[in-house]
């Protein structure tokens, strides 16, 4: 294919996709070249490479968050993201509305994809969270109580998991709890970074971890 041809791809798909995202054309039409330039070397965006995406620009580590943010992306489950889930999940990423982060966080959450956080959940993702923090030999009785602490603040309807409902009402009353299971988002610095450098023309996607 032609640089010109690839071009007027890019062109004609960026102006279809700004219309339906957060990103104006121009934003989309350079995030497109940083998916060309990692599927043409990688050939695809798959899970492991979109790994090193999110670590080397958002300093994310938590290989569960991770992977979970990458099936949050990857809309229609089939292991690779395609320009435009890599586009729309960005979106939200650093420019949703409270709805879409509410939306996209409790996917993230929602480990077995049940529609619900169970208690287990929670007790995984604390639990992955917090032994990197804790100098306690067995924190788990500790995770325990916090879970029951956080059932009893955000489970509405009292059935001993979360909704999306319970989920979201929880949120909207006090906005800290959006990730109150692990850091899903970027931090507002590297969120800053990531658009300035968008908007400067000089992402670094780096190299895959070792």
């Amino acid at each position: 294919m032609s640089t010109s041809m690839g071009r007027k791809i890019h062109s004609k798909l960026a102006d279809s996709l700004c219309r339906r995202c957060h990103f104006c054309k121009e934003d989309v039409e350079k995030l497109l070249v940083i998916y060309t330039h990692l599927t043409t070397i990688h050939k695809r965006l798959d899970r492991s490479i979109f790994r090193d995406v999110l670590h080397n620009n958002f300093d994310m580590t938590d290989d569960i968050l991770m992977d979970r943010v990458f099936r949050a992306f990857d809309k229609d489950n089939d292991g690779v993201l395609n320009e435009e889930e890599f586009v729309f999940g960005l979106s939200v990423f650093l420019l949703g509305n409270l709805e879409e982060k509410v939306s996209y966080c409790f996917k993230v959450y929602d480990l077995n994809n049940d529609g619900h956080i169970q208690r287990e959940e929670m007790f995984q993702l604390l639990k992955n969270s917090m032994v990197k923090q804790t100098t306690e030999e067995d924190p788990d009785e500790g995770i325990k109580d916090l879970v029951e602490l956080m059932l009893k603040k955000m489970d509405h309807d009292h059935d001993n998991r979360l909704s999306m409902d319970d989920y979201k009402k929880s949120v909207t009353e006090e906005y800290l709890l959006l990730e109150a299971f692990g850091p899903c988002l970027p931090t507002k610095e590297r969120r800053e970074k990531f658009l300035q450098d968008l908007e400067n023309d000089c992402i670094n996607i780096g190299t895959p971890r070792q």
